[in-house]
């Protein structure tokens, strides 16, 4: 597999990484043993950048992984992110990204992974109490220290990643990014593209808003029905502009779902999409994608489909929304 450094002067890492926070049970009932399997075959298949959190299912997301990578430490690159706290019931309580409380997250997922450093160590989201460069100098420390390898930033606007950067440099900033949602081209990627920053792409499917056949069907307990995107005639709107895109799929003889990683390949060599399998089959078809080319019509016919403005409804409600402007 054709590996891309992953920042200025980073590590040599496959273009396509593993999400590992659906194996702990968020979209569904999982078996650890499947899971295990699942993160093993990524990296027999070359796939280095396992992302996790340790807020994943309370911490069982990072033992998951640990026992993946167990014997095969060398293979891995692991991605954390930390800073989201949770309470017994899942409900999620802030941010707390304190110097001290940074050190105290990092000392629980070396544990829990069973290694004596995290490759990238991430804050979730900016926590809006305390300054970037705070948290930036605090796992800079950690890097001093041996327990840290790189920093990277999640879901912050153009604006904070050069404060960050100018503590110290960040080598990656994960962020969603998609054919449905583009938001970080008119800020955040032009300013990583500068700094020579990495972009690690999630939700490429958009939650599943993407598939590769048939419309989204919303059933009364799944939590998407709370998303605007996947609401009333919003959801009518958006499996209109991806059957598009299925029958584009069906003439390259793909998968919608290969369509949409083959495009977030094709914006940049910064780019990392992670696949966010459940099953073996799941990231089989998401590695095939690396096959698919998009040739210059095709590319303007997905970004016409898919232009800013053109899918309905934002991709949480407003007050999540607020959240994210760090």
């Amino acid at each position: 597999m054709e590996k891309r450094a992953l920042g200025k002067n980073g590590p040599l890492l496959a273009p396509i990484g593993l999400g590992c926070m659906g194996l702990s049970g968020l979209y569904g009932k999982t078996d650890d043993d499947a899971s295990v399997k699942v993160i093993q075959a990524a990296l027999d298949h070359g796939i280095n950048l396992l992302n996790t959190g340790d807020f994943y299912g309370m911490g069982h997301n990072e033992m998951l992984v640990g026992r993946a990578i167990k014997g095969r430490r060398d293979k891995a690159f692991v991605s954390v992110k930390y800073g989201a706290l949770r309470s017994p019931d899942g409900a999620f309580n802030g941010m707390d990204n304190r110097p001290a409380a940074t050190k105290n997250f990092l000392s629980y997922s070396l544990v829990r992974l069973g290694v004596d450093h995290v490759d990238l160590y991430q804050p979730a989201r900016k926590d809006p109490t305390v300054p970037i460069e705070e948290t930036v100098g605090a796992i800079a420390e950690l890097i001093k220290a041996g327990f840290v390898r790189h920093i990277g930033l999640s879901e912050v606007s153009g604006a904070t990643l050069r404060r960050a950067h100018a503590v110290h440099p960040i080598s990656a900033v994960e962020h969603e990014y998609s054919l449905i949602d583009r938001e970080i081209e008119d800020d955040l990627l032009p300013v990583a593209q500068e700094l020579g920053v990495a972009i690690v792409a999630y939700g490429v499917l958009s939650r599943g808003m993407i598939q590769s056949k048939g419309k989204v069907q919303i059933k009364p307990n799944d939590f998407r029905a709370h998303l605007p995107r996947f609401s009333g005639e919003n959801l009518e709107r958006n499996n209109a502009i991806v059957q598009k895109l299925q029958d584009l799929a069906a003439e390259k003889n793909a998968t919608a779902t290969q369509i949409a990683f083959a495009w977030v390949i094709s914006r940049g060599e910064n780019i990392f999409p992670l696949v966010g399998a459940k099953s073996i089959e799941q990231l089989n078809e998401c590695l095939a994608s690396q096959t698919v080319k998009l040739n210059s019509d095709e590319l303007a016919k997905l970004d016409s489909w898919f232009a800013p403005g053109s899918v309905a409804g934002t991709r949480y409600p407003e007050p999540m929304m607020a959240m994210l402007k760090g």
